[in-house]
């Protein structure tokens, strides 16, 4: 019977290799639909061609048994990255962007869920990406402030831990520009040096966050001794150089296959749902295509006048602009004063939005546009 589980998981690993390599393929005559496009002047989505694809999905799964509804999320997932990579190249090209060597700044170690971010975003786009990890955040801005990098890779929010106010104190204070963003699915995971059980673990480390994002799973080991460390991935990094069976570290799966952990809990956070928000960043703005969803950040501060806050938001309701996101910040050196930054779904290239953004500093006594970026698709 063992011998024929494993001849059956045989047969599995064949086909996940063989369905990895037909979307490998996939993709490349993506690149080569997107550079047609490119040439052409072509929108990047056919909608009627996105929905005809979708119900011919649909059709096979329920001719060959396949549940149609998995088929369609499949496809889904697969359409949105191709729109993604379509996207990008648009960005580069218009921005005449024809560098094939970058390099990102983030803050954590190799392994980091910014890490894992910064090459999410870049590696598809260019040839080679140099990923450069700072001990804090204000470290990743100065080194793309200083020219050292060409992006730097920011956390802004988190859908657990909320805001991240390192990073609107960066972007209000300083004089970069942002040009994108990228939202991480964060699953913390148990990683140990070897595929031990829990129960023989006796020391935790991780990053304060992530062990306040999985107390109910520690709460289950009362004979662990949790400690807070600098990050994720060097948790995991000092856990591979202890190499102490008794020892484990909070992380993504990543981490475990960076640094060749082995994951014995998987998923441990209170929260499945949970993701973090992250902004590139940049020396000069981009322009985005009009076609291409868009968002824009701005920082504003407004008078000490009852209303005022009120009197800038209804401007960009006026103009049919819906805001996605507020914080209020204490104004730098300033007490008792407030910065607001604001997500509007706009583009800065769009009449209309020019048009509000240009009332909206009539009325706000101080305005910066922090910038326009290509929105992430969801699929």
């Amino acid at each position: 019977m063992k011998k024929e589980l494993e001849s059956i998981r045989k047969r599995l690993d064949e086909i996940d290799r063989s369905i990895l390599t037909a979307l490998a393929e996939r993709q490349g005559l993506v690149k080569e639909v997107s550079s047609y496009k490119l040439t052409t002047n072509t929108g990047i989505r056919d909608m009627e061609r996105e929905e005809r694809l979708l119900n011919k999905i649909r059709d096979i799964a329920a001719e060959i048994g396949l549940d149609r509804y998995y088929a369609e999320h499949l496809f889904r997932e697969i359409i949105t990255n191709s729109v993604r990579y379509q996207t990008h190249s648009l960005l580069d090209h218009q921005n005449e962007n024809k560098a094939s060597h970058i390099s990102v700044s983030y803050q954590g170690t190799d392994g980091a869920y910014s890490h894992l971010a910064a090459q999410r975003h870049f590696n598809e786009r260019y040839e080679h990406v140099d990923c450069y990890g700072y001990d804090t955040f204000q470290d990743a801005a100065k080194a793309l402030k200083e020219g050292h990098v060409h992006y730097a890779l920011l956390p802004i929010e988190n859908t657990t831990a909320g805001s991240i106010n390192d990073t609107y104190d960066i972007l209000g204070d300083a004089d970069i520009h942002v040009v994108g963003e990228e939202i991480i699915k964060v699953v913390h995971c148990l990683l140990a040096v070897e595929p031990v059980e829990v129960s023989q673990i006796r020391r935790i480390l991780s990053h304060p966050k992530a062990i306040e994002q999985c107390t109910n799973f520690l709460a289950k080991l009362p004979r662990c001794k949790v400690e807070s460390y600098l990050d994720t991935a060097i948790s995991a990094k000092k856990v591979m150089d202890d190499g102490d069976l008794s020892q484990a570290a909070i992380a993504g799966a990543h981490a475990a296959d960076h640094y060749g952990l082995h994951v014995i809990a998987h998923d441990i956070a209170n929260q499945k749902e949970n993701y973090t928000r992250f902004v590139v960043a940049s020396r000069e703005p981009v322009t985005v295509d009009l076609q291409i969803p868009a968002k824009t950040s701005l920082m504003m501060v407004t008078s000490h006048q009852e209303g005022s806050l009120m009197e800038c938001l209804n401007l960009l309701h006026k103009h049919g602009i819906n805001i996605c996101k507020l914080e209020s910040r204490p104004k730098i050196n300033e007490p008792f004063r407030y910065s607001f930054y604001v997500d509007i779904e706009a583009n800065g290239s769009d009449p209309n939005t020019e048009m509000a953004l240009k009332e909206l500093a009539l009325e706000a006594e101080e305005l910066k546009i922090l910038g326009s970026y290509a929105k992430q698709l969801n699929g």
